[in-house]
């Protein structure tokens, strides 16, 4: 199998142990972190192993290969399909976007900017997964790139998003390009999941 097959599961099984609440067949990253979970076998056994870290009210994010209706007593909040792209190319463009690391101090308008344009999930506890990188405008927090998932040989690139107010300035695709140098310079692939209606 191949890592990107289920990268929730071996992200949190390798490179991101660390984060892992597990229970049975079950394992999820703190909801503070990411809401993303992965079952090592979509079925009965493994939905029972969630319920075991899952407290009333939370949603845990899984990617199925193949869309299924939970168990009774579980409610599918929010299906969409996603694509998931593997950069092939040579090394990439240097970006010319002028961007600035981002820390403890951004959280709150990492928050923020996340919360209004939805790039996936993303908490109080998100920049703990690596390296996000910004741009302001006017003081304010414009545009942002981060990674999220780390499995053997390959990191994602997560929470790409853009201010309304800036768009079409090409910000996201700066950012991008500069996370994705990151990786290379690592000896790693970049990858990314898009949903389908983006």
């Amino acid at each position: 199998m191949h890592p990107l097959d289920h990268p929730i599961w071996n992200a949190l099984n390798g490179p991101q142990a660390k984060f892992a609440e597990s229970a049975g067949s079950a394992l999820r990253f703190p909801p503070a972190v990411t809401t993303l979970g992965a079952l090592a076998e979509v079925d009965a056994a493994g939905y029972a192993s969630l319920a075991m870290l899952q407290k009333p009210g939370e949603v845990t994010a899984l990617f199925l290969q193949t869309p299924s209706e939970p168990p009774a007593g579980w409610k599918a909040v929010r299906s969409l399909p996603l694509s998931q792209m593997v950069y092939e190319g040579g090394e990439p463009a240097k970006s010319s976007v002028p961007f600035v690391e981002l820390g403890t101090q951004d959280e709150p308008a990492m928050l923020a900017l996340a919360k209004l344009t939805e790039p996936g999930p993303f908490g109080t506890r998100t920049r703990e997964l690596g390296t996000f990188i910004g741009l302001r405008e006017g003081g304010r927090l414009a545009s942002m790139a981060g990674v999220r998932l780390h499995v053997p040989g390959f990191t994602e690139v997560s929470a790409v998003c853009t201010h309304p107010d800036h768009l079409g300035r090409g910000y996201a695709a700066g950012l991008m390009l500069e996370i994705m140098a990151r990786i290379r310079k690592r000896g790693e692939t970049p990858f990314l999941h898009v949903r389908s209606d983006n």
